[in-house]
């Protein structure tokens, strides 16, 4: 009996597949282009062979078949190469012949990616269109009683602190009896969140820097970057540009030997140190960068052999509670500063938020608080933790804020909120929300990530492999065939309009509640919300 082929249980069709590359014949020319640049080796240059019904013309000929053979595109079926959907074939392909379209049916391929018993890692993530930060809206209007109202023609002082601000009787007394003064930091409220040197690509990294330095010295909007876990290059340790760094410490410790011995040849000392116990991508969970991405510059950086994953502890091993954390970590950070840099922890928002917050009120060196909330993260995090764990930023931080406010310590510990800001690219509207709701500033990291270099990931689950090192856009790669797409100089400029057009909408925003020298920060009046539920969780004003 003639075999017709093997099918086995995990055999797919290119029918499964969340996207099936369409291709015309007609149109291309066999460049090659597409295969090349494809960062999953998704499509194949493939040999085809053609049958078609030979029909005589007279009666005396029997009908017959004609084989012809011609060059196409192959689409691979396994799903180790599945198509991402990123879209690069069609963007280098000169005649417009090929193009990722997404299935028409519910996408089969997620019973098939958990080979070895391994649950699924992504980089990216999906998150909910209609989130609770876009449905808030700005309802205290100042009328004509205010200069301020006019934005484009007022000075503005949007900048916010950080670092423990003692109340005033403490700095009199301090300053009566010489003592420490806790360091504060005039910033901008708007952070670049952690992103490492390993996790985005050296020129993502290089753009991003160039970017901030810019904007401190030429346009002075003081602005700060998280370098977040996996230290930095020895380099910038070196700078004056470090000043412009907020340096992260997490359970790895990853790249820290390199800070620790460039102490002694520092010109300037770091903005703040910010110590992860959690984040919003992953609560409960460590980071992790996968063995694709630890090249021989990244291990030489963290100190690590080449290619190896670089898992990090869910905790800090040396730390059982959050009492001994303050007492060892922020201090030991103090002390290595000689006392100059402000140190704060950055956790992830659950329903243990206060807990922290509590213990920080009663130790006077914690410089301030930042809470990630669920919808954070790029991070190679599993599916089940990013869409199933954490909290809501909004409710968090208020109910923090609050509770700051019922012991009379709000203007003392600055908050920072995180997680889902401008996911729907209404940053500067997110932003404000979270400040008036309590927080001091925000940090956000997948809006610059998606703004500020072209980001083809979306919340369809369009590419989304930040995790595996072969962005096609060389925004997380450490592939220098990848990197090389990725021109420092223009995520400089295009980080730079983002902060610009960030800073407009701002202004246009706090305009209107009469203020021009300082931030709204826990102005709550100023919010309302077309949710009774949301209305009485946030203590904000229901309106229709």
């Amino acid at each position: 009996m003639e075999s017709v082929g093997t099918v086995n249980p995990s055999a797919l069709s290119v029918k499964d597949l969340p996207w099936q590359i369409m291709w015309n014949k007609e149109k291309c020319t066999l460049c090659g282009q597409c295969t090349t640049v494809c960062p999953v080796r998704a499509i194949d240059l493939g040999v085809h062979r053609k049958r078609a019904l030979q029909v005589p013309i007279g009666l005396e000929e029997k009908p017959g078949q004609l084989l012809s053979v011609y060059f196409g595109i192959d689409q691979r079926t396994d799903p180790a190469h599945a198509c991402v959907g990123c879209g690069m074939c069609t963007m280098v392909c000169p005649n417009g012949a090929i193009m990722p379209m997404r299935a028409d049916e519910i996408d089969k391929l997620r019973f098939h990616v958990n080979q070895g018993g391994e649950a699924r890692r992504r980089g990216g993530r999906r998150n909910v269109q209609d989130s609770l930060l876009d449905k808030i809206k700005f309802i205290r209007i100042s009328m004509l009683t205010d200069p301020a109202l006019d934005a484009g023609r007022h000075e503005f002082e949007l900048r916010t602190l950080l670092g423990r601000i003692l109340p005033p009787e403490e700095m009199l007394k301090v300053g009566r009896e010489n003592g420490w003064i806790p360091p504060v930091r005039e910033i901008y409220p708007l952070i670049i969140g952690g992103m490492s040197f390993g996790a985005l690509s050296p020129n993502m990294w290089e753009g991003l820097q160039i970017g901030v330095a810019y904007l401190n010295e030429e346009l002075g909007m003081p602005v700060r970057i998280c370098t977040g876990e996996g230290g930095c290059p020895p380099r910038l340790l070196r700078s004056r540009f470090l000043k412009y760094v907020i340096l992260q410490i997490a359970s790895g410790y990853f790249g820290w030997d390199e800070i620790i011995h460039s102490l002694p040849q520092m010109k300037e000392d770091p903005c703040a140190i910010e110590i992860k116990y959690g984040q919003g991508a992953k609560p409960g969970d460590g980071g992790l960068l996968m063995w694709y991405k630890v090249n021989k510059l990244i291990a030489a950086i963290r100190g690590v052999p080449q290619g190896v994953n670089l898992p990090s502890p869910p905790t800090h091993q040396t730390k059982y509670s959050i009492e001994e954390a303050v007492a060892k970590m922020i201090q030991s950070m103090y002390m290595a500063w000689g006392f100059r840099v402000p140190v704060y922890p950055k956790i992830s928002a659950t329903s243990t938020t206060l807990a922290v917050l509590n213990n920080l009120t009663r130790n006077p060196y914690a410089a301030a608080l930042a809470i990630d909330g669920e919808d954070g993260g790029t991070g190679a995090a599993y599916n089940v933790s990013m869409n199933h764990m954490g909290h809501p930023i909004a409710s968090n931080l208020r109910d923090a804020y609050l509770n700051l406010v019922r012991i009379g310590k709000q203007n003392e510990i600055p908050l920072f909120a995180g997680g889902g800001i401008g996911k729907n690219g209404n940053l500067a509207a997110n932003a404000a929300a979270l400040i008036m709701l309590g927080a001091s500033g925000v940090q956000t990291g997948k809006y610059i990530m998606q703004a500020a270099a072209g980001c083809l990931g979306s919340e369809g689950d369009r590419c989304n492999i930040c995790n595996i090192g072969v962005c096609p856009k060389g925004i997380t790669s450490q592939d220098s065939r990848l990197d090389r797409r990725l021109d420092p100089e223009q995520v400089a400029q295009r980080l730079v309009d983002v902060f610009l057009n960030f800073d407009t909408e701002l202004k246009k925003i706090v305009a209107p509640l009469g203020r021009s020298t300082s931030l709204p920060i826990g102005m709550s009046d100023a919010l309302g919300i077309a949710d009774a539920d949301a209305a009485e969780r946030l203590k904000i004003k229901y309106v229709l």
